[in-house]
């Protein structure tokens, strides 16, 4: 990274103090009490002894996101890489994980509950959630278990969506290529009742050859009074039909031109859709104990082409899955504070491989290994059940420790609905060795894990905070890495990924100032990677260390500024020769792995019903490879953003994404002697007229 780069990087948010105390007090106050989910109930932030961070609805409004990696560059510590349409890898506290054991190391909800049931994950499903019309979006950074279980093992996201209140605005969006947005938001609200429903539609005629995408969400929520309690129930649905562009190849192709909008594979395309509904009854009673229940279904289908893969086989999946959380919590504000919880889960899932009668293309062992037909099909049902709890003991005034635990069980029964082995789809066998892909026999695996959380938190006035925490979280081996396996390969040597995280922070929330500057260490072992064999191992270990900062200031005359910034450390912590030929050492440093992320916005309130922002957005270089022979140089994004009031109903919003036109590259890997790269969206401009009849 130039010289100058990391001189901005590091000095945006000193200059951004400077200038804010030099500025008057003004009366507004920059935040009194913020209230978090991250304990699974409202918790005011300076009583948290952990990390927090949130974007409100009026910010999901103004940056009106055509990706969800479009907001995320506002958290610390978290990067989405966006792929080609509305996929997504995801990065918090952690690399950009790819490949095998990439899926399940992160938790993504919805209103609190899991988007997926436990084992049955995708690395792509924050496009199964309704972000672009949020109430709100909070994230932890690092592990979770202790509360939410399975796959919040680096972080997590939680989209509230929904909520009920009085609403009645519409709103068309057009932008590049073709790119047309509507969104519809009725609702009403009174003491005791009140509904919400939510609906947007996307048209992306993509940018790159043969790409694009048509999207719809809905969200419904409603809530009545019932049986001396409140009923809040949610209805969610989601469907996609896409167009995918892959990597292009070659050293700096996202800087070529002519490759930037070429898409080597015009066939490819994914199709998905998801429901889920649930519902949430919580009383307070007589004895002062707060006790809710939440039932919820969920179900979700899948079908694309797998374009990265010889042959291109077809992947068909879907689960349905159902369950109940129980919880009970102390509601009083005394010395000592609880709160208990159980979960029931059970789920049924599927997968199909199936590849046309084309015959592989490549080398003979390519054309031998992968023949026609049906590579997998296989039912998965699977029963979950998890307990926690958690203790909040004030020692003094100041100091608070807080003590929690979650213990999870988790079985699979997996019926192979195709001959077992390494034959073909007819029982033919493969040279080379056998068939590329194994099909183990009918069978059951079951999963047990503990996740002790231990903290302190002091707070010297009502102004400051320091915390320390020690987490685990865990990971159990999905149904992919156990049931879609290759050849030789066997199940029982796939392990649960865990991962220790230390963590200290220091917040301090003023009139006009919010800063939040954490620090962290993170040992993760039985990591999942494929070795040289192409074996989906769990025997990888590595190292995550860094530090975050999150600041916000008000300067006076309309005018405010925040930013995030994040230097980290993620290194492999052990020796393997793994897939591709790719020696891991050892010390170096994971791929896709940038040691800086960043930006800064400076915002104006004109007062006169106009608002807007300037955004700066920074992310490092990193290695492509395990052996960190090849590198990305990082990129730096301007995006600008208005909002304006039309009489008392209308708003208009403009928004420029990549205001500098830069060539960048969202996603940058080195595999199979190529460089290859998904090209970032040139400059994009997007204009919103919004009516408001509230």
């Amino acid at each position: 990274m130039p010289v100058l780069n990391r001189w901005i990087f590091s000095c945006v948010a000193f200059l951004a103090a400077t200038v804010a105390a030099a500025q008057p007090v003004q009366d507004e106050t920059l935040l009194e009490t913020v209230v978090v989910t991250a304990q699974r109930r409202g918790t005011e932030l300076l009583n948290l002894p952990g990390n927090n961070s949130r974007v409100d609805a009026a910010t999901v409004e103004l940056v009106g996101h055509t990706h969800i990696s479009e907001l995320m560059y506002r958290n610390p510590g978290v990067w989405i890489s966006r792929g080609s349409g509305q996929e997504n890898l995801t990065a918090i506290r952690s690399p950009v994980l790819t490949g095998a054991g990439s899926c399940g190391a992160f938790l993504f909800m919805e209103n609190g509950l899991s988007l997926r049931p436990a084992g049955f994950c995708n690395v792509n499903e924050l496009f199964e959630v309704n972000s672009e019309q949020a109430d709100a979006v909070e994230v932890v950074r690092g592990p979770a278990s202790n509360l939410y279980g399975s796959n919040a093992l680096h972080g997590m996201i939680n989209v509230i969506v929904a909520m009920p209140e009085r609403a009645r605005r519409v709103s068309m969006e057009a932008g590049p290529d073709g790119y047309l947005r509507g969104k519809l938001d009725i609702g009403d609200a009174s003491e005791d009742n009140g509904f919400r429903i939510l609906l947007n539609g996307t048209h992306d005629g993509g940018w790159r050859d043969d790409s694009g995408y048509d999207q719809q969400k809905l969200n419904a929520g409603w809530q009545t009074r019932l049986a001396g309690g409140d009923l809040v129930a949610n209805f969610a649905a989601t469907n996609l039909k896409q167009e995918t562009a892959g990597f292009i190849l070659g050293k700096d192709a996202y800087q070529d031109n002519s490759q930037r909008k070429s898409n080597p594979f015009p066939e490819a395309y994914r199709d998905a859709e998801s429901q889920r509904l649930a519902a949430r009854w919580e009383r307070r009673l007589n004895n002062g104990l707060d006790v809710a229940v939440t039932p919820y279904a969920r179900r979700s289908r899948m079908e694309f082409l797998q374009h990265f893969l010889p042959g291109q086989p077809v992947e068909k999946n879907g689960q349905e899955s159902a369950g109940v959380e129980l919880t009970l919590a102390e509601a009083g504000s005394g010395v000592m504070r609880w709160q208990t919880g159980l979960t029931a889960e059970f789920a049924s899932g599927f997968l199909e491989e199936f590849q046309g009668s084309e015959i592989t293309e490549g080398s003979d062992f390519l054309i031998e290994t992968r023949p026609a037909g049906f590579h997998y099909d296989y039912d998965v049902a699977s029963s979950m059940l998890a307990s926690y709890g958690q203790l909040q003991w004030d020692m003094t005034p100041q100091w608070m420790l807080e003590l929690g635990a979650r213990f999870e069980y988790l079985r699979y029964d997996y019926d192979n609905n195709m001959l077992d082995g390494n034959t073909d789809d007819q029982g033919n066998e493969c040279g080379f060795g056998g068939c590329r892909f194994y099909r183990p026999p009918d069978g059951n695996d079951s999963f047990s894990e503990i996740a002790p959380r231990i903290a302190l938190n002091w707070r010297p006035d009502d102004r400051q905070q320091l915390y320390a925490a020690a987490t685990r979280g865990f990971r159990p081996p999905q149904t992919t890495e156990l049931y879609r396996l290759q050849t030789e390969q066997r199940s029982d040597s796939i392990d649960p990924v865990e991962i220790d995280s230390i963590e200290t922070g220091y917040r301090w929330l003023g009139e006009r100032v919010f800063v939040e500057l954490v620090g962290f260490y993170m040992h993760k072992k039985d990591f999942i990677f494929r070795d040289a064999e192409g074996f989906n191992s769990s025997s990888g270990r590595s190292l995550h260390r860094g530090a975050e900062l999150d600041f916000r200031a008000r300067l006076g005359a309309g005018f405010s500024i925040a930013a995030s910034a994040t230097y980290a450390r993620h290194e492999y912590d052990f020796d393997q020769l793994a897939g591709g030929g790719e020696v891991i050492e050892d010390g170096n440093d994971v791929d896709t792995a940038p040691r800086h992320l960043g930006s800064a916005r400076l915002a104006w309130d004109s007062g006169r019903g106009g608002r807007g922002e300037f955004e700066w957005v920074h992310l490092g270089d990193y290695y492509l490879d395990a052996a960190n022979e090849h590198r990305y140089d990082g990129h730096e994004l301007l995006n600008l953003r208005w909002q304006q009031s039309v009489g008392r109903r209308w708003l208009v919003t403009l928004r420029i994404n990549n205001l500098a036109n830069t060539h960048y590259a969202e996603r940058a890997d080195f595999a199979f002697g190529n460089y290859r790269y998904f090209p970032g969206r040139d400059r994009s401009v997007f204009l919103e007229v919004g009516f408001d009849g509230s």
